[in-house]
């Protein structure tokens, strides 16, 4: 019988198919060493002890306006239509040319960027103009008014510019709200503004300036006037220095509050002429500056309401809670007001107070 042929029949026969039928063996693969790992950095490698510290020789702070603004990250705060832009392009004027700004403080001339994003070209023309005058305008001063955000290049953009510039002294951004750049979802307010506000101190760190964030106050009086800024206190946390500028709609007169790491906590009472667009500081404490005008305010309203306390007056006025307190008690202190207890005033009977007639005006 004839058999199909096998096709293995024709293959030769090897013993090592037999004997050894996974020849030939895998080749062997050398084990590897493992990455090495990366050293963490020593937490302790910048630690001062005490007596170091006292000992070492630091460099003073640089100042943008001595006493006002140091290097660092400072607040300008104000209300809509408080004149606190027009006091930052006065600043950022008179460092560029070296001249003295609010009308007595001396300053080291150096180059600013001013970024006036809710400004426009024209705007910011018609308003230098009336701020210098017959004064030429000074070439250290670069203006924008567009700028990508923070986060979206704005930053590596402005070290850019502090790059090539070694004599700058400090750059604005008038609003902080238009550079500030939007919030990760899920991250809550608090981090949100700290986080902001940090993209801007880095800089300000970085360089050894002064970044100026124009931003806004809330309407609602506070005892505190860092409790006013507008958003979370991530943004008064993050700040070296905060200054508020209170002024009294339709008032040449207003108050610029200052507190800070490297300042001095203080009021200064401060003027705005409208005819040169200029703010100069007033000699005095600021209250002797917007007293008479206060005290008609407090008068007229307790006619209205006697027996308010100072919080209820200040909510009333839209004034400064601490302004109001202390008026409060020089009015009764020179007999223009009765204080009882729990802090309540009543107005004075009228042939009693000095210089305010029974027909007061009402406010």
């Amino acid at each position: 019988m004839n058999l199909a042929e096998d096709p293995k029949d024709d293959q030769p026969f090897r013993m090592a198919d037999v004997i050894y039928p996974d020849w030939p063996p895998p080749l062997e693969v050398e084990p590897q060493p493992e990455p090495a790992r990366p050293s963490k950095a020593d937490p302790f490698a910048n630690a001062w002890t005490a007596d170091r510290l006292m000992a070492e020789q630091f460099a003073p702070p640089r100042w943008a306006v001595p006493g006002l603004i140091p290097e660092g990250l400072s607040l300008l705060a104000g209300a809509p239509k408080a004149g606190k832009s027009w006091l930052a392009l006065n600043l950022a004027l008179g460092i560029a040319a070296g001249a003295s700004v609010l009308g007595e403080v001396a300053v080291d001339a150096g180059q600013v960027l001013y970024l006036a994003l809710e400004d426009t070209p024209r705007r910011l023309q018609s308003r230098m103009g009336k701020i210098l005058g017959d004064a030429p305008a000074p070439a250290g001063l670069t203006l924008l008014t567009e700028f990508p955000t923070l986060p979206a290049g704005g930053a590596d953009a402005i070290r850019g510019w502090l790059d090539t510039r070694r004599n700058a002294r400090m750059v604005v951004i008038d609003v902080f709200a238009k550079m500030r750049g939007t919030s990760p979802p899920g991250v809550n307010p608090y981090d949100a503004d700290y986080a902001a506000m940090g993209r801007a101190k880095r800089i300000a760190d970085d360089y050894g300036i002064a970044v100026v964030l124009v931003h806004h106050l809330r309407k609602m009086a506070a005892d505190d006037f860092t409790a006013e800024l507008s958003g979370t206190n991530g943004i008064a946390g993050a700040a070296d220095t905060i200054m508020a500028l209170k002024r009294p709609r339709g008032e040449a007169d207003g108050v610029l509050h200052i507190t800070g790491r490297d300042v001095d906590e203080a009021e200064r009472a401060m003027r705005f002429d409208a005819t040169n667009g200029t703010w100069a500081l007033l000699a005095g404490p600021a209250v002797d500056h917007t007293l008479h005008r206060t005290r008609a305010a407090i008068l007229a309203y307790l006619r209205q309401c006697p027996g308010a306390t100072p919080k209820a007056i200040s909510d009333a006025l839209g004034e400064d809670r601490d302004t109001i307190r202390r008026t409060c008690t020089r009015m009764a202190d020179d007999g223009q007001l009765r204080r009882r207890d729990g802090g309540r005033y009543f107005p004075a009977d009228s042939s009693t107070v000095p210089g305010v007639p029974e027909s007061q005006p009402l406010l």
